[in-house]
């Protein structure tokens, strides 16, 4: 993918969505302060790392992209469709799995640990979102979830560019056959995302049914290629239970609206 930018460490960006305002990065799992299964920049309040670093790492990835100063905004993912609009006014980590603001204070952050991430921006109409897709929140809606909150809150369809970020590539995704038939009992056109791989033995590719489904909201959408799973600047949780680990770091995917007046933090 020639116009793929890899950034000073710790974390990639794609030229798509780096104009017009709007900062974002899908981080790789270097340069913050965590140790042992941590190491280093685990953003997962969820996993069993000390909470002051996770903290600390997530303020790391924040100023990296300028929002030093930032209310940071997450989720308790639930492999759902439930996307929320989100400003400095919101107090608690609500249930969801997608993001959307238009609040230059706010950098939205989304985990995953071999998911797809999801980073979208309308720069036009200053409306982001960053979304988190396993197969279930993928099949549930999460996309459209997210899009549709996008055009609520200003955004224009033909303006919103859409980067899925690291995950885990089909190459990786080696799933069982009951797998397959629970994802295309509820979405028949998941079919041509599967290979076979031996008796009741299939490779889904998540990345590629997630881009389909963006572009099937008529925006524009890229991939990332990079396999969470093989490639050992990620977490993969899939490789953390593959290797008999306790546990697994999170990556974090950010976005934001640059603001002028704090764009120097």
């Amino acid at each position: 993918m020639t116009d793929q930018i890899f950034l000073t460490h710790p974390s990639l960006d794609f030229s798509d969505l780096g104009c017009d305002g709007i900062k974002h990065g899908f981080f790789t799992r270097h340069g913050g302060v965590s140790h042992g299964l941590y190491n280093s920049l685990n953003g997962g309040l969820g996993s069993k790392d000390d909470l002051d670093c996770v903290n600390q790492n997530r303020r790391i990835a924040a100023s990296a992209l300028g929002g030093g100063h930032d209310m940071i905004c997450g989720l308790y993912q639930i492999h759902s469709n439930i996307a929320h609009r989100v400003d400095q006014s919101t107090k608690t980590r609500a249930e969801g799995d997608a993001i959307v603001t238009t609040d230059s204070q706010v950098t939205c952050l989304i985990l995953t640990a071999d998911c797809v991430p999801i980073l979208l921006a309308d720069p036009f109409n200053k409306v982001i979102a960053a979304a988190h897709a396993g197969w279930r929140g993928a099949v549930e809606g999460i996309v459209r979830s997210t899009i549709d909150l996008m055009l609520d809150s200003g955004a224009e369809r033909q303006h919103i560019h859409a980067v899925t970020g690291p995950s885990i590539q089909q190459s990786s995704y080696q799933i069982s056959g009951d797998f397959r038939d629970t994802v295309l009992a509820a979405s028949p056109e998941a079919e041509i995302y599967f290979q076979t791989d031996g008796e009741n033995h299939w490779k889904f590719d998540l990345p590629a049914y997630v881009i389909h489904q963006l572009k099937t909201e008529n925006v524009s959408a890229v991939a990332m290629p990079e396999d969470t799973y093989s490639d050992d600047r990620f977490f993969s949780h899939r490789q953390a239970t593959h290797q008999k680990q306790p546990d697994s770091g999170r990556l974090m995917s950010m976005i934001r609206i640059e603001n002028n007046q704090t764009s120097s933090d």
